[in-house]
């Protein structure tokens, strides 16, 4: 219990937190949209678009965090402009972070939505709107209780997936205590000085993951 009150180990805790959930809040803005356009549009490049949408469920991590240098980094094709026009700098910041976690945790969640939405009862949107509804009050009033399951489900996968990332947030936004050290960051630094330490956060990481999974069970067991 000592390693979990050292100052060092509860900055790292309170940095995936905040993190992590920051990470999952932007995944379930941007995901949700996105989950229902593959699920409901048809258009050209759509499965260009959803092997964009799942390549950071399979890029090594590592590779995801050059990927958002390249594309985020200070002379990057986005980051220059954000820097230059609005001085906004993401890598090796805790913005950084969040941005890493939200890259690689997000497929998680338009995977799973796309999947409610497309079992879904779309007979009772059709009768909505047969009925004289607006596609908004379709949206909030019948699709989005129905798929509220999922979105649900979606969120807590990413957000233990963000939880624990390491490889694109340590290529991205660095190891800065206080500022960019997350808990598997802090993992990995201990193990070099103290193992002791860096075995306990570990299974602060493990339980976490164990609880996740088990809260998940029915989910998966019992989808309707």
């Amino acid at each position: 219990m000592a390693e979990l009150q050292a100052p060092e180990s509860i900055a790292a805790l309170r940095l995936s937190l905040v993190c992590s959930l920051s990470a999952t809040l932007i995944a379930v803005v941007l995901g949700v949209p996105l989950a229902w356009v593959q699920a409901r549009m048809r258009f050209p490049g759509q499965n260009l678009l959803r092997a964009l949408t799942t390549l950071p469920m399979v890029l090594p991590p590592v590779a995801g965090g050059v990927a958002l240098l390249l594309a985020f980094g200070r002379r990057g094709l986005i980051g220059s402009y954000l820097f230059d026009l609005l001085g906004i700098r993401l890598p090796f910041s805790t913005a950084g972070v969040i941005l890493a976690e939200t890259f690689v945790a997000m497929p998680f969640l338009v995977i799973t939505v796309e999947a409610g939405l497309r079992s879904m009862n779309r007979r009772l949107e059709e009768a909505a709107r047969t009925l004289g509804a607006r596609r908004w009050t379709v949206f909030f009033r019948i699709t989005l209780p129905l798929i509220a399951p999922s979105i649900f489900a979606g969120a807590i996968l990413s957000w233990s997936r963000a939880l624990g990332e390491f490889g694109a947030t340590i290529t991205f936004a660095g190891n800065f205590p206080g500022q960019t050290q997350t808990m598997p960051l802090a993992v990995y630094l201990l193990l070099e000085t103290r193992p002791e330490a860096a075995y306990v956060l570990s299974l602060v990481l493990v339980l976490v993951s164990l609880v996740v999974l088990v809260a998940l069970r029915d989910r998966y067991l019992n989808p309707s």
